[in-house]
Order: C-alpha cells, then structure tokens, then sequence
C-alpha cells in the first residue's frame, strides 16, 4: 500500500446465502482522489459501502481504511471514515442542531471543540436556515444535507458518500459539487451514483460494478472512449444537403456509419461515426467546404458515458 493510498478493497466479497451480492471487488482510493462508484439498482454498491464503513461483515476480503482494517482495527478506521448511507437516516424529533451535536459528542468532542465542528458542518452543508426545525419535516433535500453534514462533522480523511446528490435541485446538486472539489484534495472520497453526470462533474476516476463485480475502472475521458460516439462528426446542414453529404463522406475511409435527426425549419442534424475511434473532424469539414456544402455547425463528439455504462452493465445482465 502507497503512501498517499487511503483506502485499499482487496477481493471483497459478501454472500447473503446462495445470492453473491458482492463477488471479488478490489480498488485503491489515493488522496484527494474522488472516486465515481457505477452501477444499476442491484450491482452491489451499498452492500460493498456497507462493508467499507463497517456495518456489514464481509463473507471474504479486507478493506483497509489509511492502514488500519475495517476488521480488524474498527475503531481507529471508523474515526477516519465520513459516511452518508442510503437514505441518511436521523433522529425525526431531532432538530438538525440537536442531531449534529449528538453526532459530536459520538465522536467525542466537547464544548467550544465541538460547537466550532457543529458550526462548520452546519456552514458546509448550508443548513442555517432549517437548523431547528424537526428533521421529519425537512424536505428529501435538506434531510440528504444533514447526512452529508455529521458525514463531514469530524473532517474524516475518507468519505464514502452513497448518492449524495439524491433528491437536491439542480441548485444544492452544485452546491454539493462545490463542496466536494474544495476538500477532495485532502481527502479520498469515494462516491456512488447511478447518475453519470456526477462523474463528469466532480470524479477523476470511475468504477462500473454490475451483479458485484468491478467490469471497469478508469477516468471519465478512458470511458467516454469505449463510446461509439467518440470522434463522430456531428453536423447541422439543411435537411436537403443530407444525402448529398453522406454520399460525400461515405468513401471516407475512417467514416463506419451515420445517423440523420430531422429538425425544424428545413435543417437536420447528420452524425458522422468513426472507424476505429480515429479523430475526422478537420478531414471532414475540409471535405464539406470544398464541396461547397452549406453547414450551419460542426463539433467533435466526446463520447458518451450513457451509452458505455449500458453496453457495459447489458453484457453482465
């Protein structure tokens, strides 16, 4: 285990009887390395959470947590693990100021110390205005930022964050985004979501797990990749030059394929797909122009996460 490795999952496994929820899932988590955990309902993502924190014993495997073993050496693990479990659970009578400092004294912090972590949490998570409302009555969103904010309270080293951004507006979703870049890079932080554009918008790796198995592991730009989509020419041209631009990129030796969508006012958008994922752009649109075809835009195709996440997780189903 590297230096600057804060948490290490070697072979982790969890059987509930004959179903295999988890099956041989190993990774490192380096610091200030936002991890994306992928995978549909019913990959294995809490169960191997589960098994990160500490509440579920693993059936084989470790997980060691800035080498200490969940296992083996709890305590000193737990103290440096922050955790937002599925669904965030609290106390419903418990005001979001009560609960935090209940959550302090857990941990074991008093008076001034703690207030001063109370007041921090409570900063990061933007919960002044709730603060002493009862938590049944907060809305899905404030109750996700009061996880989020006893997951933050005693600034662990590593933060497992099941679906932080489940049931935030558009707003507190970049909120939470902020949050998560400004201290990600003195911590490991290990998100998991079935929501792709997470990834793109915070994680500088990602995991695809399906039926508790890791099938890949890479940046969002490796993933994006695998994409049918990546390097495709995708252009916007009036929906009569069409078949006269398809006939002139056809011959094209690096071009596979094509798609037309029909738009409004006479226009279309016509997709170009590479062979072999080689790059086109400039080729093409040097080709268009000297045909004297007409385009109104042209742009290069990232690659699609969407589509790499289905082709992925299809293949395991």
């Amino acid at each position: 285990m590297s230096a600057d490795t804060m948490l290490e999952i070697k072979n982790l496994q969890k059987h509930f009887g004959p179903i295999r929820a988890v099956e041989d899932v190993s990774f490192t988590v380096r610091k200030g390395e936002v991890l994306g955990f992928l995978g549909p309902n019913g990959a294995g993502k809490s169960t191997t959470m589960k098994m990160i924190t500490g509440f579920l014993a693993p059936t084989a495997g470790t997980a060691t947590v800035c080498g200490f073993d969940v296992e083996a050496q709890p305590i000193e693990a737990k103290k440096r693990i922050g955790y937002l479990p599925e669904g965030a659970p609290a106390y419903p009578d418990m005001t979001p100021a009560a609960f935090l400092d209940f959550v302090g004294a857990i941990r074991g912090f008093d008076g001034a110390e703690r207030a001063k972590r109370v007041d921090l949490a409570v900063a990061r998570a933007q919960l002044k205005g709730v603060l002493h409302q009862p938590i049944d009555t907060l809305s899905k969103g404030f109750k996700r930022r009061v996880g989020l904010a006893q997951a933050l309270l005693h600034d662990p080293e590593v933060l497992i964050l099941d679906e932080p951004t489940d049931g935030l507006d558009p707003n507190q979703k970049h909120e939470v985004r902020e949050l998560i870049r400004q201290i990600a890079p003195e911590k490991a932080i290990v998100i998991s979501t079935h929501i792709l554009e997470e990834v793109d918008a915070i994680c500088a790796r990602a995991i695809v797990i399906a039926k508790g198995r890791v099938l890949a592991d890479g940046t969002p730009e490796a993933l994006e990749k695998r994409s049918r989509w990546h390097y495709a020419v995708s252009v916007v041209t009036a929906s009569a030059e069409v078949p006269r631009l398809k006939a002139l990129w056809n011959g094209h030796p690096a071009v596979a394929a094509f798609e037309a969508v029909e738009g409004e006012g006479g226009l279309a958008m016509l997709t170009a797909f590479p062979r072999g994922g080689v790059p086109m752009l400039a080729e093409l649109g040097r080709m268009a122009r000297e045909a004297g075809i007409r385009i109104d835009e042209i742009r290069e195709e990232r690659g699609r996460l969407d589509e790499v996440f289905r082709d992925i997780t299809g293949k395991a189903a």
